[in-house]
């Protein structure tokens, strides 16, 4: 049995990872093409080396571009690479345009495919990450489901309940092994109390005056905890269309893109996580760190149901008031979502090879 793993994104290398792990330990032959949709070295090469990954087999090098370009290029370049491998099954991760991409070939060339984190929806079509999960998961033959809302959506969307599989999260399976290194990673000259700040999504950053007024709301956040912020490369672009760079912010630590060990350890330390990402707000409640979520709403309801996310949209009054309360120690203490527990990857390898889970 062949597998094909399509990871495109930094999100999916966490995701692919375990899954990989599990596979082998199941004998399953695998391959693993880098679409290249990050290539900057902070967003894709490290994590391959931190989590233990060789090199992909095949890089596509897509590089940047609009939605539609980049999404056709995949298309393009990785339609010779399954015609070549043949491989018995294509699993596709998360909800990039890596993952649209590959499951649309697979879907035309009758090849099997596989979702993992299937069945997330933010009832938002205006983010083109909800377009690709939801045409990813209507060409999909299995779909792996990284908690229970995920099995309802896709059953109201008409999705036959034999190809859902509630697995739980895989991105937990790598956090749950490397922790003990990112711990041991975290810088020492850290601040007692920080907040740790994330923001990447283009509804977001490339509205230039929500930046500039989120980057005043950060400062006068600071008096109260210093405010470490790793810069993505869209936005680090965007501060400096608005002139922004560091001198003009003297409270807020700019730095850069981090490796996955450093980051996890800056999460599991942090007084507070102000984000726009999906991935953090899974991690974060895992953790038991607070998390305010700059977004009016979410793909991931179990977080705030039962995690320590909290969404605060766009209002920058709202997220320095709940800021000050989690600062003060009034935040929701959380728990973990069930099967959140370092073993979702095995229940995907044991349902793909029809081997029994170890766990």
């Amino acid at each position: 049995m062949l597998i094909l793993h399509v990871v495109g994104a930094r999100p999916n290398f966490m995701k692919v990872a375990p899954v990989a792990r599990a596979l082998q330990s199941a004998g399953a032959r695998q391959c693993v093409v880098h679409t290249g949709q990050h290539y900057d070295a902070n967003m894709s090469d490290v994590f391959f080396r931190e989590l233990g990954m060789p090199a992909p087999d095949v890089n596509l090098q897509v590089g940047s571009g609009s939605h539609a370009q980049q999404t056709a290029e995949i298309i393009a370049r990785f339609e010779p690479v399954v015609l070549e491998r043949k491989p018995d099954l294509v699993l596709v991760y998360g909800d990039v345009n890596s993952t649209v991409a590959a499951a649309l070939v697979c879907s035309k060339l009758l090849m099997p495919i596989g979702h993992v984190e299937a069945g997330l929806r933010s009832f938002d079509r205006t983010m083109p990450e909800e377009i690709n999960r939801l045409m990813t998961d209507q060409v999909s033959d299995l779909l792996f489901t990284p908690s229970s809302d995920g099995d309802e959506n896709l059953l109201r969307e008409g999705v036959a309940r034999e190809k859902i599989h509630l697995v739980g999260n895989v991105m937990i399976d790598t956090l749950i092994r490397m922790l003990p290194l990112a711990k041991e990673r975290v810088p020492q000259d850290l601040p007692l109390r920080f907040a740790l700040v994330t923001l990447h999504r283009p509804s977001n950053v490339d509205d230039l005056d929500w930046l500039s007024g989120m980057l005043r709301t950060l400062e006068g956040i600071a008096t109260d905890a210093e405010v470490l912020f790793p810069v993505h490369p869209r936005t680090r672009q965007r501060l400096a269309q608005a002139g922004v760079n560091g001198a003009g912010l003297p409270h807020i630590r700019l730095m850069e893109p981090l490796p996955y060990l450093e980051f996890l350890g800056l999460q599991s330390r942090a007084a507070v996580v102000i984000t726009d990402s999906g991935g953090i707000q899974e991690e974060t409640t895992y953790l038991g760190t607070p998390c305010l979520t700059v977004r009016e709403n979410t793909e991931r309801p179990v977080t705030v149901e039962v995690g320590t996310n909290r969404l605060v949209g766009r209002n920058m009054e709202r997220l320095r008031t709940e800021t000050l309360k989690v600062l003060a120690g009034q935040s929701r203490k959380g728990g973990i979502p069930p099967l959140w527990d370092g073993h979702a990857s095995d229940r995907i390898a044991a349902i793909i090879t029809g081997k029994r889970a170890s766990a």
